[in-house]
């Protein structure tokens, strides 16, 4: 067996690892690069294997990161199933529909306004080649174990997002573990990842694998962004991810407002995705923390926004508000325009809910970037900026080290991807020092050999 990294090694987008064994290959996730230009140019790249001759692919979770190119793996001609958990089929069928309505849009502008270096600007895929991927789709409930490609599968579940796993390769030999994006547990909407059942060898997301996170209340912190940008006139903006950390920050609102802890002032979720989402929460009550009344009150206490006349006229109104709105590293979707309206001003805050990948425009403007361009243009930031890293969905250093040490025996290698060089490097370092495990860090497009041992 062998395992090849084709994707989030040394960042954290881009998820693909290639395993072949016994002459078979499966896939775990099929994920879009996102941030820096050199990584999203990696998105047009024909696949380093040929689609024709994948028997099987598995997703760990919906996030763009991990399933956005599987409408480019159908393109290139990938005719086999795609497993999944019910819940990430669901969330699946709102997010890859969405970018790539996102692509087409993006490309229709580029060409309008001759934006574009090529002489006519492409999607780098379509509505229709999104919903031939969504077709390929077939549910995998957690803990219900099926063969395919010759390795046994299992789902067991993450936290980290509705749907999210963590994924259980076995053959005759070897047990193989791949994380997922771990959730918290702590998180106060999704329940705890589950412990490791049996693992000779693991890969593990080091998103945070160089940090800890904020011992503050976020929960508290918002409250206090809220406040004080209510008491400039200004309006709070929140970039967030419509899949988890739009329904964290609605959820918080929705607290502070029930005991009075902010102003009475109108909340927006500018976002069709997340608002579609607040149904999936609702039908799958068993993945998360929340009763029947924190679920109904985390989805009504704001103003949904669907069309797109009513965007554009939220978008101009100058009233006190707080807006949600995706995408949550500001990489596209409806919150542009509001960031591009409204961060020339010093009465205003944005606020950013959870990790920001180098190269995204949520990175820059975290890092204190006072001008970042929008449809072409540049835009001052002279608003005030708020990084709420303890709103995050991932696990943090400590996190991961204690998941990992939930294993009933010391594998024979763990293998870091997901995170960026020096998170992942410092992971690495913490598992040779407190586990004693061996520990490496893969280079993208690097094979690496699994060698058979008896399962226990």
């Amino acid at each position: 067996m062998n395992l090849q990294f084709l994707g989030a090694a040394g960042t954290v987008t881009g998820s693909k690892t290639l395993v072949r064994a016994s002459g078979r290959q499966l896939l775990v996730d099929c994920g879009l690069f996102q941030g820096y230009k050199n990584l999203r140019l990696l998105n047009w790249e024909a696949f380093p294997f040929d689609p024709k001759q994948l028997d099987t692919v598995v997703l760990t979770h919906a996030h763009l990161d991990h399933s956005g190119a599987l409408p480019l793996l159908i393109k290139q001609g990938y005719r086999g199933p795609v497993f999944a958990t019910p819940s990430t089929i669901d969330v699946c069928n709102i997010l890859l529909p969405d970018s790539a309505r996102l692509q087409e849009e993006d490309a229709e502008y580029n060409n309008k306004h001759q934006r574009s270096k090529h002489k006519t600007a492409l999607p780098l895929y379509t509505v229709e080649d999104a919903d031939r991927a969504l077709r390929q789709l077939v549910p995998l409930p957690f803990e219900e174990p099926i063969d395919a490609a010759g390795l046994r599968v299992r789902l067991r579940p993450a936290g980290h997002i509705v749907g999210a796993s963590s994924v259980e390769l076995a053959s005759a030999t070897t047990t193989l573990l791949f994380s997922g994006d771990l959730g918290r547990p702590d998180d106060p909407i999704m329940q705890p990842p589950s412990p490791i059942a049996c693992a000779d060898y693991i890969v593990v997301e080091s998103t945070y694998g160089d940090r800890l996170h904020d011992t503050q209340d976020a929960q508290e912190v918002l409250g206090e962004v809220i406040k004080r940008t209510a008491a400039r006139g200004g309006i709070v903006v929140i970039p967030a991810f419509a899949v988890g950390r739009a329904q964290e920050v609605l959820y918080a609102i929705y607290r502070l407002k029930a005991r009075g802890a902010i102003p009475d002032m109108p909340v927006y979720l500018n976002s069709p995705m997340a608002i579609d989402m607040t149904e999936v929460y609702q039908r799958y009550r068993s993945e998360h923390r929340l009763s029947i009344e924190e679920c109904r009150g985390m989805c009504h206490v704001a103003k949904m926004v669907s069309t797109v006349e009513d965007s554009r006229a939220l978008v101009a109104q100058r009233k006190l508000a707080v807006i949600v709105s995706a995408s949550g590293m500001a990489t596209g979707g409806r919150v542009l325009h509001h960031l591009k309206s409204l961060a020339p001003d010093p009465r205003n805050t944005v606020v950013f809910a959870g990790f920001q990948a180098g190269g995204t425009r949520g990175g820059r403007m975290v890092a204190g970037e006072r001008s970042i361009r929008i449809f072409g243009e540049e835009v001052a930031v002279n608003c005030e900026v708020v990084s709420l890293a303890g709103m995050s969905a991932h696990a943090d250093a400590q996190q991961i080290m204690r998941w990992l040490a939930t294993a009933p025996n010391a594998p024979k290698g763990v293998y870091l991807n997901h995170g960026e060089p020096a998170a992942a490097d410092a992971l690495r370092q913490r598992i040779e020092h407190e586990l004693k495990w061996p520990a490496v860090v893969p280079r993208l497009d690097q094979i690496v050999e699994i060698e058979p041992c008896a399962i226990q």
